[in-house]
């Protein structure tokens, strides 16, 4: 059999097995609120979002090179682009822009069209320094650091707080190099 080429994040979201959206937009919402409850300091929660994120992305990144047939990138804007055109669709089911690249190539934004996470949501004026997505960042960086890049991913613009869009800027700070367990000439 040939081998098979990337898959459209399209293609994959409309072959995965889907969870009702407002089930998953109401479940994250009561999880913040949950945090919110326990932790009671907004910085806090931000924190403990980008945590769980980063544990969802350390796992999620199996299940996204797995379906998705993609080949290893061959610099991080590469793999920015798939990131928001495969990732965010397969996932998320939802449209991403790569933009505003620095002269290096290790700094860009990512720009969502949509964000299902934050339906039926309105930030009081006690969260106004709350992150409400910030579990976002977390699953970038850690799906990121699997695959050897270590960045910093932070929210520059956020419809909830009053922002025209969805806006996540993501900075590479360093390629890891891969190591191997054992060497193969033992």
């Amino acid at each position: 059999m040939a081998p098979t080429g990337p898959r459209s994040g399209d293609a994959i979201f409309a072959s995965v097995e889907r969870v009702n959206a407002e089930l998953f937009t109401l479940t994250y919402g009561a999880t913040v609120r949950q945090l919110l409850t326990d932790l009671e300091e907004v910085e806090e929660v931000n924190k403990q979002l980008d945590q769980m994120g980063y544990n969802i992305g350390i796992r999620l990144i199996d299940e996204f090179l797995a379906k998705s047939n993609v080949s290893r990138c061959v610099d991080f804007k590469e793999t920015a682009e798939v990131i928001a055109k495969v990732g965010f669709k397969m996932f998320l089911g939802i449209n991403a822009t790569v933009t505003n690249w620095d002269a290096d190539g290790t700094c860009c934004n990512i720009i969502l069209e949509d964000n299902p996470l934050v339906d039926f949501v309105e930030l009081p004026d006690t969260c106004q320094g709350l992150y409400y997505c910030n579990i976002l960042s977390g699953v970038i960086r850690g799906a990121l650091e699997m695959v050897s890049m270590k960045t910093e991913v932070t929210w520059l613009r956020d419809v909830l707080r009053g922002d025209d869009a969805f806006e996540l800027q993501v900075k590479l700070l360093k390629q890891v190099p891969e190591e191997y367990p054992y060497k193969d000439d033992e």
